[in-house]
């Protein structure tokens, strides 16, 4: 049950620090109160690469205002809903009543709690491939060499890297210059790797007192492990992750790097399908796209073309047979329309499948094949009914995963990149940098990862899609 945030009480102040606590970045200063602060490094009043005569800062003499304040928050819910009835309000405190929520503002800091030439950063790529890892990578090396930092390198293959077969790969701006021009990940991915121990152990023999983390939610709970057994052994380490899903299933976030590029990769599948099956006497064209939790990918590529007939996605239940189920209203389509297109999300309907309760490295189910169920179950149905379809059945799924970012990607990439390496000269750790109503945050990596966001049912997003589809509830 959604239920407003009305007016604004005095008080109700036990909701807001209680916000207020749990939305508090971990900052160096916390743990080691001893910590000491320099002048920033990172100043565009003066461009010229730092050295070690000016380790404490630039010799600049103008002042520059380019610093974002600790202070700086911006607001998480911009909507005041004011009817009980308002699609997505929702309870934040046990009166229902309006609480500001404001996190952390994300950007450069004036000082700064690590001297750059003492630095030794390493960036890691986890989990599946996702458009934009390159170009993180590209923003991160570039920016840490604006700070001063001289070593700068790549663990390969995830967190698998940490072991001691695998070797470290040099990074430089040189190195990285054009990577983004490519898709895929420069440094490798892979899912699992050693033991929590193994992977600290690692970065303290390497001498590694920066980490950044490019993964999903599985990737983050790595990050923040990784970030808290830091603490304990008393190493002075900023652990900070950029959010990677094509899935754009990361909570709190407007969206996650790589999802408008595969939305937009989607469409090519999507085309083709509704081509082939537009141009086939009763052609029917399926179209799976992956993802955990891919029914954001499908849900927008469906919007984004306006030729999908059926969208099929996790979150939301539905019969293949039955007079409500999808077969039949396929079998009306085809007698309207004389053709079909469906788009169904990776996640959809397990229920119809076996279970195997197999695990990835990383832990997470494998998923049954629900494009390939439905694409039999549709040549099954008509077949019997001795009116067969031509079945056209499309997987993209490692075209959308490996392609390059677009440019609405690449911004957002850059910008991710960069507030990554300003948090951890700003002394945070154990978070995470991402983009929340169009400005860039940092959020406790705690608070991402406490469950995956998924699509309501009853949101207007889901409602527009079921307008731009026409299709009933197949239940």
């Amino acid at each position: 049950m959604r239920i407003l945030l009305i007016a604004i009480p005095s008080g109700n102040l036990s909701s807001k620090e209680d916000f207020e606590k749990r939305f508090n970045i971990p900052h160096i200063s916390d743990f080691f109160p001893d910590a000491a602060s320099y002048p920033s490094t990172f100043c565009l009043s003066m461009r010229t690469p730092v050295n070690e005569e000016f380790a404490e800062g630039y010799p600049s003499d103008e002042e520059w205002y380019g610093y974002i304040n600790n202070d700086d928050r911006v607001l998480l819910k911009v909507i005041r809903y004011s009817s009980l009835s308002s699609a997505g309000a929702e309870c934040i405190d046990p009166d229902c009543t309006w609480v500001e929520q404001w996190i952390h503002r994300a950007g450069p800091r004036e000082k700064i709690y690590f001297k750059p030439e003492n630095v030794k950063a390493a960036i890691v790529t986890c989990g599946g491939l996702c458009p934009g890892l390159n170009d993180v990578i590209r923003q991160i090396v570039i920016t840490l060499e604006i700070y001063g930092v001289k070593k700068i390198v790549g663990i390969p293959f995830g967190y698998r890297g940490f072991g001691k077969e695998i070797d470290e790969i040099p990074l430089s701006r040189k190195v990285v210059q054009n990577v983004h021009l490519s898709g895929g990940s420069l440094l490798g991915v892979s899912r699992g790797g050693p033991s929590l121990d193994e992977i600290v152990d690692s970065m303290q023999d390497r001498g590694i007192n920066m980490l950044f983390v490019l993964g999903g939610n599985g990737t983050h709970a790595g990050a923040n492990l990784i970030h808290n057994e830091c603490i304990k052994r008393g190493l002075k380490v900023a652990v900070v992750g950029v959010p990677k899903t094509i899935d754009n299933d990361i909570l709190l976030m407007d969206k996650t790097f790589g999802f408008d590029t595969a939305v937009e990769e989607a469409q090519r599948a999507i085309n083709a399908a509704y081509i082939e099956a537009h141009s086939a006497y009763r052609g029917i064209g399926i179209v799976k796209l992956m993802g955990r939790s891919s029914g954001f990918i499908a849900m927008h590529a469906s919007l984004a073309s306006g030729q999908i007939d059926i969208c099929l996605i996790p979150e939301v239940p539905f019969e293949l047979h039955g007079s409500h189920g999808v077969l039949n209203h396929l079998k009306y389509l085809l007698e309207t329309k004389g053709s079909a297109v469906i788009c169904v999300a990776e996640g959809a309907g397990q229920s119809f499948l076996e279970k195997t309760n197999a695990k990835d490295a990383s832990g997470n189910v494998v998923l049954g094949d629900i494009g390939v169920h439905i694409q039999q179950e549709v040549k099954k149905y008509f077949k019997e009914m001795g009116n067969p379809t031509d079945v056209k059945y499309i997987d993209p799924t490692y075209m959308i995963r490996a392609c390059r970012a677009n440019a609405s990607d690449g911004i957002l990439c850059t910008v991710l990149g960069q507030n990554a390496v300003h948090g951890a000269f700003a002394g945070y750790s154990g978070i995470t940098v991402g983009i929340c109503n169009t400005h860039y945050v940092y959020l406790p990596i705690t608070e991402v990862i406490s469950y995956p966001k998924i699509v309501d049912q009853n949101s207007r997003m889901w409602h527009r899609c079921l307008t731009s589809t026409g299709q009933p509830d197949f239940l």
